[in-house]
């Protein structure tokens, strides 16, 4: 294996492992790819995040193909097609977050409640419909629910964090966990109020004006 190769492997595996520090994860539940050469790294199928290492990270082609004796996570396609058709994305996060998944359990998705929504490039984090796990339908509805955007909910499922790179992409999940985690107690306090997409924008235009990677919250 080539050094840049292992590199490459074990920030896949340094960032599973981070998942599960932030909360945002647990156990096999879960997924991380990175934009490798022709192709991509990602975690392998069923494997606990503590007993991962550089060997356990699959190489997949995008044409889907792994090699002979590897078992890609079964959610490959919709990492495989996300990076296929978003050349600017070079890491995805899938993840089961509790206030993520909760809002993708109602089927919601979420409104700008605050000005923060505009680091996942619009004025909502749109929820894709119920598919079944690992399928090209769910793939594709992924994709559609990701555009113009970085982050989507999953419906009864979970979320998915596009980014340039790795940490942008476990920044994006951390970032959305939080967002949800605040709506959620604002519906329980009263009524959120939305901004407009007008604040929304001009807010996406400052993030770009402030050439920033990850804008911290103020």
């Amino acid at each position: 294996m080539q050094a840049a190769e292992r590199t490459a492997r074990e920030s896949v595996v340094a960032a599973a492992r981070e998942l599960d520090a932030l909360g945002l994860n647990r156990g096999t539940s879960g997924n991380v790819s990175l934009r490798f050469g022709n192709g991509l790294l990602i975690t392998p199928s069923g494997v606990p995040t503590q007993a991962l290492d550089a060997e356990a990270i699959v190489p997949l082609a995008m044409d889907g193909t792994s090699p002979a004796g590897t078992k890609p996570s079964s959610e490959w396609r919709f990492h495989r097609d996300i990076l296929a058709a978003r050349p600017e994305v070079g890491a995805v996060v899938h993840a089961h977050p509790i206030y993520c998944t909760g809002f993708a359990i109602c089927g919601r998705e979420i409104p700008a409640v605050h000005y923060m929504i505009a680091a996942f490039g619009g004025a909502t984090v749109r929820c894709a419909p119920y598919a079944p796990y690992g399928t090209e339908e769910l793939s594709r509805l992924a994709l559609a629910a990701l555009e113009g955007r970085s982050c989507c909910l999953l419906a009864n499922h979970g979320m998915i964090a596009a980014g340039a790179d790795m940490a942008r992409a476990i920044w994006l999940a951390s970032e959305l966990e939080t967002l949800c985690h605040q709506f959620a107690v604002a519906l329980q306090v009263g009524t959120p109020q939305i901004l407009s997409e007008a604040e929304i924008a001009d807010t996406v235009r400052r993030f770009r004006g402030y050439g920033l990677n990850a804008p911290a919250r103020q």
